[in-house]
Order: structure tokens, then C-alpha cells, then sequence
């Protein structure tokens, strides 16, 4: 059975799945719809934007088709970032915006996801001894950008920092701090996060 996909819009998971045998515990109170049509998508996307839904599922036998159904209301845009750790196994945190988040950025023409991956975390962080290990997992989020209706779709990777430079917040960017954090206190960051950075957390087993 194909992989579950979560998109979080303004917080508020939609789930695509391909049975609902695979809906997890803490969606099992949404609703869910079948197969949904283009005029369905349109009006389950804008009540949770608006928060006047807190969470919705779609289920389809062909999540990737259903996903492309979903992505024709959206502008997609590519993006690639990591979680990084240093030899000591803390995890690099950084707050912009009011919350902790990791480093990543958009991909530009031409441009792997690997290269972009490792290009945005050295713009945002200053970091520039960094391996590049396994992927941990894709997310979807969507944001307003002028008048467009914005799906990020990020690509994750491990990363392991071998240096010893400092971090540079990247202050056009609105990064106010970047700290290293222990394995141990990861959680009480996490709390002040975004659910798809927790995803990443989850999915990378932290």
C-alpha cells in the first residue's frame, strides 16, 4: 500500500491515503471523503485554511494521482533542508518568526535536490562543513504568497556537521537564532515548531 501524504494548511492536517485501514489514531475523529471531486478538494482546502475544519481526510486506491488532483489549487514550490547534527549528537534549531524551525530553502533552476539541500543550510546557518546523509522524508505545507496559494513540497535530509565554525543566523532571512540543541531537550523546541518540522522529527526517529 502506498505511503499516507499530510499537508498542513495553517496547521490543519489533510491526510491522503490510500485505505482507511491506514488512517492513524490521532485522525481517526476526521472526516473523511472518498474520492473527492475538484469541487469537493476546493471546498475541504478553504475550510482549513479558514480553520472552520481542523483536520480532513481524502482517500483514493492512487495517492500520488490524488496528490496531483489536490497540488492543481496550489503554486508548488520544491524546496530542500536538514536536519543537522554535530559529533556531539545535538540537533541544530533555529528560531525565525516566533518558532523553531529547521534550515531549507527553495530549488533553483537546474538545481538537485542534494546540492539545494546543502546550499540553503550553508546560506541560513553559516555552516559549512556538512555531509550529506540519507533522505528522512517529504512535506507539504501551504502558505499565502501575494496572491498565490503557495504548496512548499520539501525534501529532508540527515546532515552531519564535521566543522568548527560558528553558526551565522542568516538575518535577511528573519533567522534571529540558531542554537544546538541535546537530544534530550529537543521536545520542549519542538513544542513552539510547525507540525511538518515535527514530521520531520518523528520521521527521523527523534
Amino acid at each position: 500500500m502506498e505511503p499516507n501524504i499530510s499537508i498542513y494548511l495553517n496547521e490543519h492536517p489533510l491526510l491522503l491515503s490510500a485505505d482507511t485501514t491506514a488512517i492513524p489514531a490521532h485522525l481517526a475523529d476526521a472526516k473523511v471523503y472518498d474520492n473527492p471531486d475538484k469541487k469537493k478538494i476546493e471546498s475541504v482546502l478553504q475550510k482549513l485554511e479558514d480553520g472552520k475544519k481542523e483536520s480532513a481526510v481524502f482517500v483514493a486506491p492512487d495517492v500520488k494521482q490524488l496528490l496531483k488532483k489536490v497540488s492543481l489549487h496550489f503554486t508548488i514550490l520544491v524546496a530542500a533542508g536538514g536536519l543537522i547534527t554535530n559529533p556531539a549528537g545535538e540537533v541544530l534549531l533555529m528560531f525565525r518568526r516566533g518558532k523553531w524551525d529547521l534550515p531549507k530553502g527553495k530549488q533553483d533552476p537546474g538545481e538537485d535536490l542534494e546540492t539545494c539541500a546543502l546550499r540553503e543550510v550553508a546560506e541560513e546557518t553559516g555552516l559549512r562543513n556538512i555531509s550529506l546523509d540519507n533522505k528522512i522524508i517529504e512535506t507539504f505545507h501551504y502558505y499565502p504568497m501575494k496572491n498565490k496559494k503557495v504548496l512548499k513540497h520539501t525534501h529532508w535530509y540527515r546532515m552531519h556537521f564535521t566543522g568548527t565554525e560558528l553558526t551565522i543566523p542568516q538575518i535577511e532571512e528573519d533567522i534571529q537564532d540558531l542554537q544546538w540543541i541535546k537530544r534530550e531537550n529537543v521536545d520542549k523546541y519542538l513544542k513552539f515548531s510547525y507540525e511538518n518540522i515535527r514530521e520531520v522529527f518523528r520521521a527521523a526517529g527523534m
